[in-house]
């Protein structure tokens, strides 16, 4: 028995050693990859030395003797940090996932190759300038440059992750860079996600009339009278089945209630405390470990520019210069439009156009899956675009038999300068210049705010498909593609595009919102991303007669919803101090404790107190039990709440009262009875889920920051260790912004958020501020990967500085590349 036990002693340290060994060899091998600063390096395709001064955030101060020197640092130190991410969104804009990921990924991988980004890409180099397209060249040499030393240094493939998932990959080139220009366009917009909801609502819905309650215009515009979608499109199924996205986190698709967003305004010298023009930028996008943004300075013969670039692409997309500052938002521009084609009855080769049948053109891909058989598909496209199946997009929902979808979109164009564009907005130096420069931006749209030393302005940057006064629909739902009215016509001129400059109230500002009102085909959009935030940004900007680069700070980071202060009034309007005194532990009695907390609240969506979950449960369920009966499985697709839409039904604008009787009850129910029974259902899931204790809650518990590695994630004890949870403050509708997930077993999760801010001002530029959401590193164990994290989550930032000496002073390492002798 002893002998038995010794045994079994002995069997269970030799099991012990050999994990701690196990865990050593793969700690071992993933520190390998480790990126080292503090060296000197010869490479070839520089002609000067460069040196990338890392100061003490990480931040890569990058100088060269000519700006192609510079580029080719950048391209270094991006590949350094986030080699992985780069390859990881360039195989995605490829449709290349499934060679390292297996099946899991193809639906992805389908669907990118039937955009033919890449293949656009490839096609717009040529149309790049001299200037850009050098750039182009000396990034792509400097990628290549860290992936040579990574093979022939053995560092550990350049990344835990590329050790982990097996995989070979091609050198980098410019038409990448281009691509993953393109990738940030298809994650910016929903277009097509809106007018297939709004195809498939018009189907759902009996009263028409009902249909711009749900799916309200912004504030300030008419409401078009439209036709049915069933009438534009006969014979389309009304219950056709749901098809999802692909749902996989590496999916470029998202909800299109989490399609881009971002918040930028500028002051002039007449609105400044300190006679010099201020400029703030966050732009939302999904979280994720690491954040897409990564913070440099480039030193360039026209002078230092600093701010936010993504890896892969050689652009400072969001900073400034000793002159001018920039930000960018997502302007929710109408770039994209579903046309319904028409096959040929005897030969589904061929579709309708206005002269008549004509074949698709074609031709064949294929999609190479790691441990499974490769897959052959076949890319059609029309006179209007691509043809997307109707597993894509909910497409087979609308489309009726004998005919196929097909997509226009301005990032589809094969002649795309936007690349250029953004790279000479890094050498203007004054508001004209950077109007100037961004006129051949194409897509995606963005709303450029600019702020040099004197002046600011705003401008739609992008190109605006130009419609026929005749459209079917006016771009809003999808419409017949051989009718010749409903066809695209060009584009428009820049000069078109909307803009505001040098303003007499001296400050302009976006947060998605409408921009423009302008009637059709003129218009800019009939989808914008914020009906909310931009009514407090405007009582936050009017409340100071002069601003300060802490006020500018105070802003970006309040966290005040104007919808909770609009809505509260509204729905509990009869319910507020009312009803029996009610026994404790009744529902009486927890209605009542939630209402007196609601009735002290400012709306304030702050993360340690527990009024923002009462709220945001409330009104969530509230909107489900108002539309589940109208729209009944496609109310599923409703995930976030509309306030205009409950606004809209509680002041009975137009007859919207309507929503709160339940049809396919006998009783008429009102809205005050609608509003107690969400209450109710709201409290019974937080009760669910959180306990009884209402003043215990906090937010912050369920409105975590989800900094997701978007690979490794999910996979157990790992995530641990790459995954970023944070508890954070804000919500759906505050100018700090923090979106919520909308779905899945905590909808309240944090998913969406400003990965990015920077505070610039011009009377001390380099008393500028910016910060990242997770840290420079995409390297898990790198202690650069989450040091920004709690600064962010803090509402802190680090200096936005030019100073070269500043940066050396604090250096964590310099990285001194020599040139390779001829």
């Amino acid at each position: 028995m002893t002998t038995f036990f010794q045994w079994l002693l002995r069997i269970a340290s030799g099991l012990v050693i050999l994990c701690v060994l196990g865990v050593m060899l793969v700690y071992f091998l993933a520190s390998r990859s480790l990126p080292t600063y503090d060296k000197s390096l010869t490479v070839s395709g520089i002609t000067e030395p460069v040196e990338i001064v890392r100061n003490n955030a990480n931040v890569p101060h990058i100088f060269g003797q000519s700006d192609d020197d510079v580029f080719f640092g950048l391209g270094y130190a991006h590949a350094q940090d986030r080699l992985w991410q780069m390859l990881t969104m360039r195989r995605t804009v490829q449709g290349r996932l499934s060679e390292v990921f297996g099946p899991r990924t193809l639906d992805i991988d389908k669907l990118m190759r039937r955009f033919d980004l890449a293949r656009a890409a490839r096609q717009s180099v040529s149309v790049q300038d001299d200037q850009t397209l050098a750039a182009l060249e000396a990034y792509a040499r400097g990628v290549n440059a860290r992936i040579n030393e990574v093979n022939t240094e053995a560092l550990g493939r350049g990344a835990p992750e590329l050790f982990l998932f097996k995989q070979s990959f091609s050198p980098w080139q410019p038409a990448d860079s281009i691509a993953l220009q393109k990738l940030m366009a298809l994650q910016l917009t929903g277009q097509i996600q809106f007018e297939v909801l709004r195809a498939r609502t018009s189907l759902a819905l009996t009263d028409q009339r009902r249909l711009v309650d749900i799916l309200p215009d912004a504030p300030g515009s008419g409401v078009a009278a439209l036709p049915e979608y069933a009438s534009l499109v006969p014979n389309t199924p009304i219950f056709a089945k749901s098809a999802p996205l692909p749902q996989h986190p590496l999916s470029p698709f998202s909800l299109p209630s989490l399609s881009g967003a971002s918040n930028a305004w500028a002051a002039a010298p007449i609105r400044s405390a300190t006679g010099g023009t201020l400029l703030a930028n966050d732009p939302h996008l999904g979280l994720s470990a690491p954040a897409i943004w990564y913070l440099a300075r480039l030193e360039l013969n026209s002078g230092g520019v600093i701010g936010a670039t993504i890896p892969g692409i050689p652009v400072v997309l969001a900073g400034r210069s000793n002159d001018l500052g920039w930000g960018v938002t997502a302007a929710y521009v109408d770039d994209q439009d579903i046309f319904i084609e028409e096959l040929d009855p005897t030969n589904s080769e061929n579709y309708r156009t206005p002269t008549g049948f004509k074949a698709f053109d074609t031709r064949k891909s294929i999609i190479t899956i790691k441990d499974a058989e490769p897959v052959t598909l076949t890319l059609r496209w029309t006179e209007n675009g691509p043809v997307l199946p109707g597993s894509d997009f909910n497409l087979s929902s609308i489309t009726p038999p004998g005919h196929v979808a097909a997509l226009s979109w301005t990032a589809l164009s094969p002649r795309d300068t936007s690349t250029s564009a953004l790279m000479a907005l890094m050498f203007a130096k004054t508001v004209e210049d950077g109007l100037q420069a961004t006129k051949g931006h194409v897509a995606p749209g963005l709303t450029l705010t600019l702020a040099d030393r004197e002046n600011i302005g705003m401008k739609l940057i992008g190109a605006l498909p130009k419609r026929d006064a005749k459209h079917q629909s006016q771009g809003r739902l999808p419409a017949l593609g051989w009718r010749a009215e409903n066809r695209w016509q060009g584009v428009f001129d820049s000069a078109a595009n909307p803009s505001f400059i040098a303003p007499i109230g001296g400050i302009v500002g976006n947060t998605n919102n409408k921009l423009v009102e302008r009637p059709f085909p003129a218009h800019v959009s009939h989808v914008w991303g914020d009906s909310q935030r931009i009514q407090r940004w405007t009582r936050l900007m009017q409340n100071r007669r002069v601003h300060t680069r802490d006020s500018f700070i105070e802003a970006q980071l309040d966290t005040v919803s104007f919808s909770a202060r609009a809505l509260l009034p509204l729905i509990g309007a009869d319910l507020w101090f009312t009803g029996e005194a009610a026994p404790k532990g009744s529902r009486e009695r927890q209605r009542q404790r939630a209402l007196t907390l609601l009735s002290e609240w400012n709306g304030e969506m702050n993360e340690h107190i527990p009024e923002p979950l009462i709220y945001s449960a409330w009104v969530r369920a509230l909107q489900e039990r108002l539309i589940q009966d109208d729209l009944g499985p496609l109310a599923d697709e409703f995930t976030h709440v509309e306030p205009l839409f409950i606004e809209r039904v509680f002041r009975n604008v137009g007859g919207a009262g309507a929503w709160c009787d339940v049809r396919q009850s006998a009783p008429k129910e009102t809205c005050s009875d609608m509003a107690r029974l969400a209450l109710d259902d709201a409290l019974i899931a937080i009760e669910e889920r959180y306990g009884q204790q209402l003043e215990a809650l906090r937010w912050g518990d369920v409105h975590q920051a989800t900094h997701d590695h978007q690979v490794l994630g999910k996979v157990p004890v790992l995530r641990f260790f790459v995954n970023i949870r944070q508890s954070t403050s804000g919500g759906d509708n505050t100018l700090q912004r923090g979106k919520t997930a909308g779905t899945g077993a905590n909808p309240f999760l944090n998913v969406h958020a400003a990965g990015y801010r920077g505070v610039y001002d011009f009377a001390d530029p380099d008393s500028s501020v910016f910060i990242i959401s997770t840290g420079q590193s995409g390297h898990f164990l790198s202690r650069f990967y989450d040091d920004m994290a709690q600064l962010w989550r803090r509402g802190e930032y680090i200096p936005m500085s030019l100073d070269e000496e500043l940066a050396r002073a604090a250096a964590v390492g310099v990285t001194t590349l020599q040139p390779r002798a001829q």
